[in-house]
């Protein structure tokens, strides 16, 4: 069985600029947009408002309707990451955080405990744009890892925009070396490039995560708009271990 590792490409603007071109000439297969065909003409791009890509793939082909894809969190060490559990009210903080997440949703989660920045918090999404097929039974052992540096961070406390496209590489041309959530690979390009056009180049794009300095609202009513309807998701539970247990 030939294995993906899940990479990133990552590009960052000012707040106020547009993160990525696109020039659209002609449109292409519905069924193929998602599928790496990079020398045709694209029907979704990078800058597009969130949920668009992901809502799109759903009337593609392939069993994505109604599926709980499996996402891992990590990030520097003393961050935490939460979800809203009930309305704008999140859970705990979690440094490791595992939770299944639609495909075609958008999903605002929170950061904090960020190094060299005392009581700040973010507020980024993840919209997921398709999901990855594990051996039977194994889904939560092959999560999409959405791996956080402290350039992420420090360029959205700055007021920037930061877009990280993730992607399964094509095994046909995947670099053969190990990779773990701390080593996940993440290319940079420029603002003016389209991040998930690029990421086509090298595999299946599976989730767009945007990072910007953005603060829940202070009215109640727009909560819902902020937190785009409050999708649902599914916790993932790690399994406990025995007091006894030894780890090294």
């Amino acid at each position: 069985m030939t294995s993906r590792r899940n990479s990133c490409l990552r590009t960052a603007a000012t707040i106020t600029a547009i993160i990525a071109c696109f020039s659209q000439t002609s449109a292409a297969d519905p069924s193929q947009y998602l599928r790496g065909y990079g020398n045709q003409h694209r029907i979704v791009s990078g800058d597009m408002p969130p949920g668009q890509v992901g809502q799109a793939r759903l009337t593609g082909r392939g069993p994505v309707q109604g599926y709980f894809q499996p996402v891992a969190f990590s990030g520097p060490k003393g961050v935490g990451f939460s979800m809203p559990e009930h309305g704008n009210l999140f859970g705990k903080e979690d440094p490791t955080l595992q939770l299944g997440l639609m495909v075609g949703g958008v999903y605002r989660f929170r950061i904090t405990g960020i190094p060299n920045a005392e009581g700040a918090e973010l507020y980024p999404t993840i919209e997921l744009i398709d999901r990855i097929y594990p051996p039977p039974g194994l889904a939560t052992s092959f999560p999409i890892l959405i791996n956080l540096d402290q350039d992420d961070l420090d360029a959205a406390l700055d007021g920037r925009m930061v877009t990280r496209v993730i992607y399964l590489e094509d095994p046909d041309t995947a670099i053969a070396l190990p990779e773990t959530p701390k080593t996940s690979r993440a290319i940079e390009i420029s603002e003016h490039q389209d991040a998930l056009e690029v990421a086509d180049r090298f595999g299946r794009p599976v989730a767009i995560v945007r990072i910007g300095s953005v603060a829940p609202p202070t009215a109640e009513a727009l909560m819902p708009q902020f937190f785009f309807g409050y999708p649902i998701w599914a916790p993932i539970y790690k399994p406990e271990q025995p007091e006894h247990a030894v780890t090294r």
